[in-house]
């Protein structure tokens, strides 16, 4: 008589560590992976001055009401699954048996330390831009007085750069959070290929290694090159670009809301002076409040 079939032990992650570990290696090149290449692109376009970067953010933000569900589905979403998947592999809080197999032992550290570090400092600089909620109690409240919620669309080049020439410290954080995510990518497209049986043999790896280096170098100056571009803005002309960019792209909007008595209708798209005066806004300039 056949004994009755056991059931599976251990817990979930272990059961299904196959499925997740190759989940996790997907996420990490699409969309995680892809949308770093696309943002950082994206920065760079401020080497062509503010009003270049202003029409590309202007681009992201014509999806409208769209921009949040396609935030969510495509990197919100996987980005939190990639980095906490990351954070229990780090942590060895799953068996090893389905470990990365690596010709080099260091690469195999850099590629924890680099995801860790990664981690820390995205959940920073969404902070510091967009200071994680967009609720107004919470941005004027908690976000604007620990200097975050700097970023502001409508006027992104001066707003960027301001939060990014608070300190000097500033752009060297960014530039150790950015080099350790170009360099997490790049030596993550050699593991996604392992991981997935693209490349499996001396010569298939070799290759790789050589489009993963020359990959890594060409995004490592795309984004060392932005954090450069943005620390030179010149704050107080980049604005006023902005601002004559913005009356003529809602020119229409703008005449409505005036005809109806109405305020700015994209006001907390844009940069405020007032707030930094009343301490509400470390990325703004002061401006005197009228008495």
């Amino acid at each position: 008589m056949n004994e009755l079939a056991q059931p599976p032990r251990g817990t979930f992650l272990e059961r299904h560590e196959f499925v997740l570990r190759r989940l996790h290696s997907l996420s990490g090149i699409v969309p995680v992976g892809a949308y770093m290449v696309i943002h950082l692109l994206t920065n760079a376009s401020v080497l062509d001055g503010p009003a270049t970067f202003q029409r590309r953010v202007y681009a992201i933000h014509s999806l409208g009401a769209v921009l949040p569900l396609v935030e969510w589905t495509f990197i919100f979403i996987p980005l939190l699954y990639h980095a906490l998947y990351g954070v229990l592999i780090t942590r060895g809080a799953l068996p090893n048996s389905g470990a990365y197999r690596y010709g080099s032992n260091v690469r195999y550290t850099l590629q924890r330390a680099t995801g860790m570090i990664a981690f820390v400092f995205i959940f920073w600089h969404v902070f510091h831009m967009h200071g994680w909620l967009h609720a107004e109690w919470w941005e004027r409240g908690v976000a604007q007085p620990l200097f975050g919620a700097m970023f502001r669309p409508y006027n992104a080049a001066s707003t960027a750069a301001q939060a990014m020439q608070l300190s000097i410290i500033v752009p060297i954080l960014y530039a150790i959070g950015v080099l350790a995510c170009v360099f997490h990518l790049a030596n993550g497209i050699w593991t996604f290929g392992i991981t997935w049986g693209l490349w499996v043999t001396p010569a298939a790896q070799r290759w790789a290694t050589r489009v993963s280096l020359v990959f890594g170098l060409l995004l490592a100056a795309v984004s060392l090159g932005a954090l450069g571009g943005f620390y030179r803005v010149n704050v107080d002309e980049a604005r006023e670009v902005e601002n004559l960019m913005y009356e003529k792209q809602f020119a229409v909007e703008i005449e409505e809301a005036k005809k109806l008595g109405n305020e700015d209708p994209n006001a907390k798209k844009r940069y405020d002076p007032k707030e930094q005066y009343r301490g509400r806004s470390p990325a703004t300039a002061a401006v005197p409040d009228s008495q």
